[in-house]
Formats: C-alpha cells, sequence, structure tokens
C-alpha cells in the first residue's frame, strides 16, 4: 500500500489502486482524517481467471501550486522486524509536522490520538 502510494506521489498520479483489505482501509482512513490523500473508495474488479476481488482506489491530495504534501512514507514495523513504542517512547514526527500510524488494541490510529489516550502499539509507517 505504503509504496504504491509512494510511487503515485512521485509521479504526480491523481490515483492509485491498491489490492483491499481492512487493515489497508482503516491505515488509509487515518491519511485522510490526518489531510494526506483526498479520498479513497472500493471497486470489484475481475482477473484474468475471472476471480473477482475488492480493489482501493486512493485519491492523492496535492497543494494549490501542485507540490506534493507527502514529502516522505518510512516504513518502521517490517515482516523480519516488528517495532513497538508504548506512550513514553512514541516521540513525534518530524517535531509534530508529520504523523506516525499506530496498530493498537484500539484499532489503527495516528500517534497523536495513542498519545492523547495514553496507549502504544505496533508503528506501521511515519508520513511527512
Amino acid at each position: 500500500l505504503l509504496t504504491r502510494i509512494r510511487n503515485a506521489n512521485r509521479i504526480k498520479r491523481k490515483t492509485c489502486d491498491v489490492p483491499s483489505s481492512k487493515f489497508k482501509k482503516a491505515v488509509l482512513k487515518v491519511m485522510k482524517d490526518e489531510g494526506y490523500i483526498s479520498d479513497f473508495s472500493t471497486f470489484e474488479a475481475i482477473s484474468r481467471t475471472r476471480f473477482k476481488f475488492e480493489v482501493l482506489r486512493v485519491r492523492l491530495k496535492y497543494g494549490p501550486r501542485g507540490e506534493q504534501l507527502i514529502q516522505k512514507i518510512q516504513m518502521m514495523s517490517k515482516q523480519g522486524r516488528r517495532m513497538y513504542k508504548n506512550m513514553r517512547t512514541l516521540e513525534k514526527v518530524q517535531d509534530g509536522l508529520g504523523i506516525g500510524i499506530l496498530s493498537t488494541s484500539h484499532g489503527v490510529m495516528s500517534d497523536r490520538e495513542a498519545r492523547k489516550l495514553k496507549i502504544g502499539g505496533e508503528l506501521i509507517c511515519r508520513i511527512w
């Protein structure tokens, strides 16, 4: 998901398509609430073998003069190295100019919300 958004943002595409999942929808909802993407929607696609699957269409957001709002997306937690942060070790991204996306016991949320609720979780990525 994040790599497709990063690549589409680099070439200034308006949309990008991603295979759907509940986790990806939750991450996109956080990105939309924080203002990094304009919207996302789902539709059904058919593969070459006539298999139906759900696809997320992400509408990217740019500034008034076409500048990119997403400067960098950095994957933090990976399959080989999970990164968990508690409330005390959760630092601000770019001194508060960016966001971190966490998967917590209360669902997927931004680092600002997690600090407000005083909970920690798995740090998925950082965006600024």
